[in-house]
């Protein structure tokens, strides 16, 4: 009897001791869990150019996302049309020739140009004796010579030529066809059309021989040296715009390069079908970018800016929906040992990562900033 309850008190002593070694090997394996040690040579970090690194404030804007297009104003996009309709004689220019302010785009040739300066020249000549009848009249009527109806009869003839001969020279003015020259007897069947400002012709609608009416577009000259951004913003967004506001924005065919722009016009009304307002920035160095027209891109409007502790955004790991860093845990003269810590992140901006946590480290605590995901992705 006594010799089954002492190997039963054995028996249940081994069991204890079994447990115990048990539980305490179950805490060191979570501690190591959680720490996550990581050596790394000093000849490692520099052959793999990883890079070490501290937590930093950087700037973080809260953004309202928008697309829109390159655009000019208005004022640097003109439509050629002529005044009169007419036979194209030349046109020297193809789509991509420079122009400037003032050089002939095309000539128009017409018989009705002929006609309406004889007009001007008939009238002209007649204006001189119906003026010299008037004054005459007038002076008959002072002095109670001639009747009152002679002298309105003149005064009625001198008026109504006088308003067709200006008519006519305002006419020949908008057509570009000298008013010295016609008085001077020079009569011309062709007129010119004139670039009204410097830049790129855009389109071409004529050739040589063509007619064109007043309705016409003949060609499109735009001057792209000041280009701006023309963005729809949704209407949830736009009491957020303001005026100066900074523009940072790419073009999808070169999402390697950011550019930058501001906020110069919001609008005030609203596209009903898409709920967008329109937003006009202006570039900043926009003589130095090779941007064309109509070019797609994708803006976003800065509206504020918070400071706050952050990390390159390649210090960072992404693991099982959570997020760590690599920071040195010690470090001597053969190389370093890191463990691997959970951060909490917020918004990312200009290759930097938001860092909430970042009270439970120190301003003096080293991180690596460049490499880590090499490192993790070995030990996991």
């Amino acid at each position: 009897m006594k010799s089954f309850q002492y190997s039963t008190f054995l028996l249940s002593m081994l069991l204890f001791m079994s447990c115990g070694e048990s539980a305490n090997k179950s805490e060191n394996t979570a501690i190591t869990l959680e720490e996550k040690l990581i050596e790394i040579s000093k000849a490692q970090l520099e052959g793999s150019k990883m890079q070490l690194g501290k937590l930093s404030e950087q700037s973080f804007p809260l953004v309202v996302q928008s697309t829109g297009m390159i655009d000019v104003p208005p004022q640097s996009r003109a439509i050629i049309s002529s005044f009169a309709g007419g036979y194209v004689q030349k046109t020297p220019l193809l789509v991509g020739n420079k122009v400037r302010k003032g050089q002939v785009l095309a000539t128009l040739e017409n018989p009705e140009f002929v006609e309406m300066q004889q007009s001007y020249l008939e009238l002209a000549q007649q204006l001189t004796y119906l003026k010299s009848e008037y004054d005459r009249q007038k002076t008959l009527v002072e002095e109670q010579i001639s009747s009152q109806k002679s002298f309105l009869k003149a005064e009625s003839n001198y008026k109504s030529a006088l308003a067709v001969y200006n008519g006519l020279k305002k006419k020949l003015q908008m057509l570009n066809i000298s008013i010295k020259a016609v008085e001077a007897g020079n009569i011309t069947s062709e007129i010119a059309l004139y670039a009204p400002i410097h830049g790129s012709v855009t389109k071409m609608n004529i050739s040589k021989g063509t007619y064109v009416s007043p309705a016409d577009e003949i060609m499109e000259i735009i001057n792209t040296d000041h280009i701006h951004l023309e963005l729809a913003v949704f209407e949830k967004d736009i009491l957020k715009i303001k005026e100066g506001q900074k523009i940072v924005f790419h073009i999808p065919e070169a999402l390697e390069e950011t550019f930058e722009a501001e906020v110069h016009l919001v609008g005030t009304s609203i596209d009903t079908k898409t709920r967008t307002v329109k937003v006009h920035g202006h570039l900043e160095d926009d003589e130095n970018h090779n941007f064309a027209l109509g070019m797609f891109v994708d803006a976003q409007i800065i509206t504020e800016s918070n400071q706050a502790l952050a990390l390159p955004v390649d210090a960072i790991i992404t693991m099982n929906d959570k997020y760590y860093v690599l920071l040195i845990n010690s470090k001597d003269e053969a190389g370093y040992v890191f463990s691997q810590k959970e951060v909490t992140i917020g918004n990312s901006f200009n290759g930097f990562t938001m860092i909430k946590n970042a009270n439970e480290f120190t301003e003096n605590d080293l991180f690596l900033v460049k490499g880590a995901f090499n490192l993790i992705g070995a030990e996991e």
